[in-house]
């Protein structure tokens, strides 16, 4: 298994080939299939949003077995997300988790949205997906953001991702002992569907 900044690097690299049009990965045969399907070793672990532009193999210009992929609207973190990255870790021995946010995220606007027009009715199930937002974009109404919706909105795409990188290295035991063992690496990234670029925040 390669270390967390090998798995990083590989990442970054398969990016650059997607933005540059040349992505290595375009077909797939049939015993590269086969050979995948009684075991998979992917190298990294992606907590990505639902969002049908931000496929994290394309955008990483990643093969079949190479990622672990988790999506959620708001790329946010709940039991299950959190099961979901424990088993990867602990089963694969994946050294990284990437959460990986976006521009112009509709779990975002739709947070804003409802902290705006509190009166504003949504079914249970959105509101679960919510008021995992609502945190971190709470805080930046306390600021001059709040005069502007689409400033407003960019930078609560980074600290919802910071939010959800914080849930992942402090909310299982599981995942902050494997931190704690220099095992495993979280990070948190941002996806611009513009550019097609994603640029990691910390490391």
């Amino acid at each position: 298994m390669i270390s967390a900044q090998e798995a990083l690097q590989r990442l970054k690299d398969g990016n650059q080939n997607f933005v540059e049009g040349k992505v290595q990965y375009k077909k797939l045969s049939h015993q590269q299939r086969a050979d995948l399907a009684d075991e998979q070793h992917p190298f990294a672990i992606i907590l990505g949003c639902s969002d049908s532009r931000v496929p994290a193999e394309i955008v990483f210009d990643q093969g079949l077995g190479d990622l672990f992929v988790i999506r959620v609207a708001g790329n946010i973190v709940a039991p299950s997300q959190v099961g979901s990255v424990e088993f990867a870790a602990e089963s694969f021995g994946c050294p990284l988790v990437v959460v990986l946010g976006h521009s112009h995220c509709g779990a975002i606007k739709s947070t804003i949205h409802t902290l705006l027009n509190p009166n504003t009715t949504h079914s249970s199930n959105l509101m679960s997906i919510v008021n995992r937002v609502r945190p971190a974009v709470e805080m930046l109404f306390q600021t001059d953001l709040k005069n502007d919706v689409d400033k407003l909105s960019q930078h609560a795409v980074k600290a919802n991702v910071f939010a959800s990188v914080n849930q992942l290295r402090h909310g299982s035991a599981v995942l902050e002992n494997l931190t704690q063992q220099g095992k495993l690496v979280i990070v948190g990234a941002e996806y611009s569907l513009e550019k097609g670029v994603v640029e990691f925040f910390d490391y």
